[in-house]
């Protein structure tokens, strides 16, 4: 039976195997960055293969990669320089800070757990109503909330921190240089609207996808890669004829959905969780959420933006962002559904959920534990280990001809240190679908055993169907 996976778990799993390290650890690390190992890069690409191939891969949707320094005017359309703001504030004896609206939060839920469901409620719509810095701070001070690291109730007012991480293009730094790295992908999309239809002869409705690095200066980064400085987005803006909105956004509340399904996930572990407070801009807009070790976390927000961020765009660039049917001579600024999938946070979901220690028959019959990370062969980092039985009679080399031969097409690892049932647990705790073990018979009759990771069966097939094998996994 599977044991309960904690997130210290993880993290130890991730830097012990090569997944996640900290960043900058030799120095004791920068909160909130991380660095992807040599099995979490091939995790990472393979689980944004799968997506863009997966929205991109059809006659509708084109793909695009915006730089990450854009021009300034761009993030007040957007909002962003106005608006892109936490709620921040300090307890002044332990100098630990906090958003406030997270320390409400984390305070509604232990009354929650605690059975005050009342109470509970009545803060929640306070906080729900929330607008201004001192809507915060008067329910931290009414409820008496306490600061979590010394118990202190001694605050600071509550203020405004703008996310954005600003910079400066060229050699003087002044206000006439200030540019941002960019808080999220979508804008780099909507920019280009017009450039990528008219280019790729696209007509609405079409999508425009993309993946990217994005920054935002988190007050507080916590739960491993769930909230951090630097991450990547995946992103699709999918443009449409207004009317025809509320359709398209069901449209791609399931196709997200399944896309998570088809990927190994568990239907009990994911859920939807429609918006109670929609943004201005949307009319419509539903959460993705997995449940972490922690709880319940966002991983991909499906959103309908109306025409807010093209007719924007408009207003502060003077350029006509319409589409004109050339059929109808209709004319209209399209309305955008978003698909919006944290890629860091996707990695991890798919971490945790492919992580399992079971307890199983060791070769002398006794019971014996095995950690195995049960990947869709797709999400894979390592797709096959081959595996000499001994190190002698010719099965080294024979093994070695196999896994150079995979090595083409395959990300496949070699490995003849240690007995083989070592190997076996080796390959199970970092997902490796197939161990393919070269034995004596694998010289008489040119077979191998192919042992599947999840159920640990074996069987022998014939070395020249080794590759398709390991290929229809994939498809």
């Amino acid at each position: 039976m599977a044991k309960e996976v904690t997130l210290d778990t993880i993290v130890s799993l991730a830097k012990r195997r090569g997944f996640v390290f900290q960043s900058s650890e030799i120095y004791g690390g920068l909160n909130g960055c991380w660095d992807y190992g040599s099995l979490g890069v091939e995790l990472l690409r393979n689980l944004k293969d799968a997506w863009w191939k997966a929205m991109t891969y059809r006659d509708d949707v084109e793909g695009v990669d915006a730089a990450i320094l854009m021009h300034p005017r761009v993030w007040e359309a957007s909002g962003h320089v106005a608006n892109f703001t936490d709620p921040m504030i300090d307890n002044k004896t332990s100098k630990a800070r906090y958003r406030a609206d997270n320390l409400i939060e984390d305070f509604i839920a232990k009354l929650e757990k605690n059975g005050k469901t009342d109470k509970a409620a009545a803060i929640a719509a306070k906080l729900a109503a929330a607008r201004e810095p001192e809507d915060f701070y008067n329910i931290i001070i009414e409820e008496e909330i306490t600061d979590p690291v010394g118990g202190s109730k001694d605050w600071t007012p509550v203020r405004y921190f703008n996310l954005m991480f600003k910079t400066f293009v060229g050699p003087v730094e002044d206000t006439n240089s200030v540019v941002y790295l960019r808080p999220e992908t979508a804008q780099g999309i909507f920019v280009n609207f017009k450039n990528v239809m008219e280019s790729a002869r696209q007509k609405v409705p079409f999508g425009i996808a993309q993946i990217g690095k994005a920054f935002r200066n988190e007050i507080n980064t916590k739960y491993f890669l769930f909230r951090t400085r630097e991450f990547e987005q995946m992103e699709m803006q999918y443009f449409v004829q207004p009317g025809t909105h509320t359709e398209q956004f069901e449209y791609w509340r399931q196709q997200r959905f399944q896309w998570f399904l088809d990927l190994g996930m568990n239907p009990d572990s994911i859920r939807f969780k429609p918006h109670d407070k929609l943004a201005h801009y949307a009319d419509a807009a539903v959460d993705i959420e997995y449940k972490f070790p922690f709880g319940w976390g966002e991983i991909e927000g499906i959103h309908s933006r109306t025409d807010f961020d093209l007719k924007r765009h408009e207003e502060f660039s003077s350029k006509k962002l319409e589409f004109v049917d050339t059929v109808t001579r209709d004319r209209f600024v399209p309305y955008v559904i978003e698909t919006s999938i944290g890629a860091s946070r996707s990695f991890m979901a798919f971490l945790c959920h492919a992580y399992n220690v079971e307890t199983v028959g060791d070769a002398e019959g006794e019971d014996a534990e095995r950690t195995v990370l049960k990947f869709h062969p797709k999400l894979a980092p390592v797709k096959a280990a081959v595996l000499p039985l001994v190190k002698k009679d010719g099965m080294p080399e024979f093994a070695e001809k196999l896994y150079r031969d995979l090595q083409k097409n395959f990300n496949v690892q070699y490995d003849e240190s240690a007995a083989i049932g070592r190997r076996y647990r080796r390959q199970d705790e970092i997902g490796t679908p197939f161990c393919i073990t070269v034995d004596g018979e694998s010289l008489k009759d040119n077979t191998v055993t192919i042992r599947e990771r999840d159920t640990m069966q074996q069987h022998r097939i014939s070395v020249d169907s080794v590759k398709e094998y390991v290929m229809k996994s994939l498809l």
